[in-house]
């Protein structure tokens, strides 16, 4: 039982005590319950999504697909934007490292509620997934893609929970500037066929979130040696969290462009 109550304790020391204030109220902050359910439920519906869609037509969502990736281009210019203005633009806020700022400057505020947009925009970007299932795209679904989609909002829930501010901006403002590249992709391959001739740039799409991921982890590394006050503990495991995001990428591009090459060589032979 002491050990109970001593668990307990602590999970209350952690969210109410270590957490940041000014994001309790915010929705889907305060408790892990919310979002490690919708967490639970995505994966639950990855499961068994592709056997409920198996007796069942591919759905067509042409138009509900380029409706999507406009919203979603736009909310990734959005959040783009405003790291610029309070990050980047800012001669106050340092880009060696850049601790939490908990008070109610406007700026401060800013950052915040721009890293909690964008943990809500990782729930929102579940719909991928669905439109991969509703469409029968099944060998869309791998491990990568759902590894990225499980994990990212449990990421930012963290960020928007103890640490909305400081170093938590560059995972914001750097994916939010590929997400403006990649569902820009998306939108126009939702058009169809005829739009293939334009989508040759994929593979640099994919080579610049490559180039994302090693930022982060030598960042990682420069916020770790200089010690701003930015909690240590987080930037080891973004470390770690980034690195792993590295090596699924890596192969995904390994092994579809190295094929794609191998295949061009047998037709040319």
């Amino acid at each position: 039982m002491t050990t109970i109550a001593d668990a307990r304790h602590l999970y209350q020391h952690i969210m109410e005590n270590l957490s940041d204030p000014r994001t309790q109220n915010w929705f889907m902050v305060r408790s892990p319950a919310p979002i490690l359910l919708s967490v639970g439920v995505y994966l639950y519906l990855v499961k068994m999504g592709p056997i409920w869609m198996k007796s069942r037509k591919a759905y067509d969502l042409k138009n509900t697909m380029i409706i999507y990736n406009i919203c979603m281009v736009l909310l990734s210019l959005y959040m783009f934007y405003e790291t610029l203005v309070a990050a980047w633009f800012n001669p106050d806020f340092s880009k060696a490292c850049q601790p939490v700022d908990y008070s109610n400057n406007p700026q401060s505020l800013r950052i915040a509620s721009v890293i909690w947009v964008y943990y809500i925009s990782k729930l929102v970007e579940f719909l991928d997934t669905a439109f991969f299932v509703l469409r029968k795209k099944n060998n869309q679904i791998t491990f990568l893609h759902v590894y990225h989609h499980a994990s990212m909002p449990l990421w930012y829930w963290l960020g928007a929970k103890f640490v909305p501010g400081g170093e938590s901006y560059l995972v914001v403002s750097l994916n939010s500037f590929i997400h403006i590249i990649m569902y820009t992709y998306y939108l126009l391959a939702a058009f169809g066929p005829s739009m293939q001739k334009y989508l040759w740039w994929k593979k640099y799409m994919t080579k610049l979130q490559l180039m994302q991921f090693a930022w982060f982890i030598l960042h990682s590394v420069q916020v770790m040696y200089i010690g701003c006050g930015f909690p240590r503990a987080y930037m080891v495991c973004q470390f770690i969290f980034a690195l792993s995001q590295l090596v699924l990428f890596m192969n995904f591009y390994l092994q579809t462009y190295r094929n794609q090459n191998e295949i061009k060589k047998a037709k040319t032979s």
